[in-house]
């Protein structure tokens, strides 16, 4: 499917539901024009909810609260979550937090799930995409220089492949963009086929 997402988003007001400089950076790449308003809700995840959906879950949560104000905008929510061996990791508490997620997933595949909703008035849609992947074996002092570095503080996952953590990976398998926190293939669709709903209203 051809989308040109950027000129049928240039008839709304569209607001990003997040503080992420990477997610601004990428949406720039469909779409001109728009705000950044992250959300100050409670993310807090009911225990019913598996890690997996947690992303879309909090997406939610943020788009709702942003649209409920800005009912007349278009509004993006995302969440991004790091899940290895089943335990979610977000964003490191500290240093010696931030040498254990990385010592965790040294030699291994894990999966970086994004959720995003879509949001206008009262009409809502949500999806999530999945990509796998692997770190090569870590030494001690690769996980300390990295994590000396800084850049895995505000990451979940206490990494950013975008960054010099693009160093620690062995293969990716699915969206690139998804790992950096916007899958932007799929949502430049998903905006598409969302827009022609809320025309048709």
């Amino acid at each position: 499917m051809s989308v040109n997402i950027s000129s049928e988003l240039m008839e709304y007001d569209v607001i990003l539901a997040s503080a992420s400089p990477r997610r601004k950076e990428l949406l720039s790449l469909m779409c001109e024009n728009f705000r950044v308003i992250p959300s100050d809700c409670d993310e807090k995840i009911p225990e019913d909810v598996t890690p997996e959906l947690a992303p879309e879950y909090l997406s939610g949560i943020k788009c709702r609260c942003i649209a409920s104000v800005y009912d007349l905008s278009v509004v993006i929510g995302c969440d991004t979550v790091v899940i290895c061996d089943g335990e979610v990791l977000g964003k490191p508490e500290d240093e010696g937090d931030a040498i254990r997620m990385l010592k965790m997933l040294s030699g291994k595949t894990h999966h970086v799930v994004t959720g995003v909703t879509l949001g206008r008035g009262c009409r809502y849609s949500s999806f999530s995409v999945d990509t796998a992947v692997t770190f090569r074996e870590l030494s001690d002092q690769e996980i300390k220089a990295y994590v000396k570095s800084g850049e895995p503080m505000d990451k979940a996952g206490a990494y950013g492949i975008q960054g010099l953590g693009a160093l620690l990976v062995e293969k990716i398998d699915g969206d690139f963009y998804n790992v950096v926190g916007l899958p932007v293939s799929r949502l430049a669709e998903e905006l598409h086929e969302f827009l022609k709903k809320v025309q048709s209203k």
